[in-house]
């Protein structure tokens, strides 16, 4: 494995041109630490949480753990920037950071011995034989938790038996998701000592950037409707369409007045989308093919990963809209533009969904227009804004079953339904209003994971003799 070290620090050399944080403390990813241990007179915790999404439920966990453990020192490690980034806010005084060790024996051991954590915590899918069979044999007590499995990533690991069922079964615990998540890690021969729920239903939104962007959101005079953590292909596709629906008009122009006072779909006052600004023109006139008409709209597209923010830009562009970045905005929100294209908002920014939630009527969710597993909709559900969704939702089965079976989402076959269920939706309030407290709904009857795995984890803690 020594031998492929140098392509590893090159491959995080191209990555720290988009994004800075892969370049820093590149050390650490083979088991070398500048930073000293103290003394601790509490248990060290070590968690792990490899991204973005991963570290704010770990949040909620980390408040819980706390709560019971006074003196207890967490370890933080990630394998992402956007992670590591968010992990710095769950840290006071006296925690470690660090990036999750590459999964070698020697570095693995390197790690162990360095911070001799009393308990490991791996959050949801991050299951490495490496690192499993190093706590194993050092014994470090080494769980799971939140943990979820799709039923293509079990065939995938089955394929692999030789090397997934050792690492699984040398984990010490496993809680999982849901009942179906449970049976399928038993099927991998993890030791699942119960079901606990979503750490994610825990994760309250940001209460001040959700208040700003429904305060735009009343500022604008038509709807907006968000393509939320859109992905590679996705973006493509959505702009086809709208450039589809814009040709249905002459010269891909503005609805003229007669279509504005006589549309099929035109909004009448009882049905101005809520919180938006009166306006007696604002017609979601659709296409030939129900799409409604990209001027009668706005639309935001806020893609998953920041490292192609700039291709997403240069791609509304060229399908002949104009852009308007989230990072021009400020605190004054969108402005209006003089222009005759189209505009479209672009999510240059991280840490804000619940504010784009907040700004948006409707949300399609990324990741489900192709099959690439969709993206985690409890957000957009706790934020009280619906969602719209395509047929793969296989990372987030349960979830997405759940959300569709109490109204607090809808399915769709394909991104051109979506868009315009999404339109239709949106100039009808009663069905707007009442998708939008389905959610809000769905979002509170899911909670107290935190509270229960706490529990159980201060369980083990004790077993071990830490505390």
């Amino acid at each position: 494995m020594w031998l492929s070290q140098p392509l590893l620090r090159r491959k995080l050399l191209r990555r720290s041109v988009m994004e800075p944080g892969y370049g820093q403390c590149v050390e650490e990813r083979f088991g070398r630490y500048a930073q000293r241990v103290p003394e601790h007179d509490g248990p060290t915790v070590w968690l792990h949480a490899v991204s973005l999404g991963e570290t704010r439920a770990a949040a909620v966990l980390v408040t819980a753990l706390r709560q019971q453990l006074p003196r207890m020192r967490l370890l933080l490690t990630h394998g992402t920037a956007t992670g590591r980034a968010e992990g710095l806010k769950l840290l006071q005084s006296g925690d470690l950071q660090a990036w999750q060790p590459w999964d070698t024996p020697g570095a693995v051991r390197r790690f162990l011995s360095h911070f001799k954590p009393d308990l490991g915590i791996l959050m949801e899918t991050e299951v490495w034989p490496n690192l499993a069979h190093g706590c194993q044999r050092l014994g470090v007590p080494l769980v799971l938790v939140n943990a979820r499995l799709s039923d293509k990533s079990l065939r995938q690991a089955q394929r692999l038996a030789w090397l997934a069922r050792p690492a699984f079964a040398a984990l010490r615990a496993v809680w999982a998701q849901t009942p179906q998540d449970a049976q399928r890690l038993r099927l991998l021969g993890a030791r699942v000592q119960g079901v606990l729920g979503n750490l994610k239903f825990d994760a309250a939104p940001n209460a001040e950037p959700l208040a700003l962007g429904r305060q735009w959101r009343a500022q604008v005079p038509k709807p907006v409707l968000m393509f939320a953590s859109s992905r590679e292909g996705e973006e493509l596709a959505l702009l086809q369409i709208l450039h589809q629906a814009r040709s249905h008009r002459p010269e891909g122009g503005p609805p003229t007045e007669e279509e504005a006072t006589t549309g099929s779909n035109t909004t009448t006052g009882s049905e101005t989308p809520v919180g938006a600004a009166p306006s007696p023109r604002l017609p979601l006139i659709p296409s030939a093919s129900g799409i409604p008409d990209p001027q009668a709209v706005q639309w935001l597209i806020v893609p998953r990963h920041p490292q192609r923010f700039d291709d997403v830009a240069k791609l509304i562009e060229s399908h002949g809209f104009a852009v308007q970045r989230r990072s021009s905005w400020g605190q004054g929100g969108p402005a209006t533009l003089a222009d005759e294209k189209p505009v479209i908002w672009l999510g240059d920014s991280l840490g804000e969904m619940a504010l784009y939630y907040g700004l948006a009527d409707v949300a399609l969710l990324g990741g489900s227009f192709e099959p690439l597993g969709g993206q985690n909709l409890i957000e957009a559900a706790a934020c009280g804004c619906p969602v719209v969704m395509g047929p793969h939702t296989f990372n987030f089965l349960d979830a997405a079953e759940q959300a569709q079976a109490t109204g607090a989402a809808l399915r769709v076959v394909d991104l051109a339904q979506a868009v315009a269920v999404a339109g239709a939706l949106c100039v009808d309030r009663r069905q707007l209003d009442a998708v939008r407290q389905a959610a809000k709904r769905y979002a509170q009857a899911h909670q107290g994971a935190a509270r229960r795995l706490a529990d159980v984890l201060v369980g083990e803690i004790s077993h071990g003799g830490s505390l």
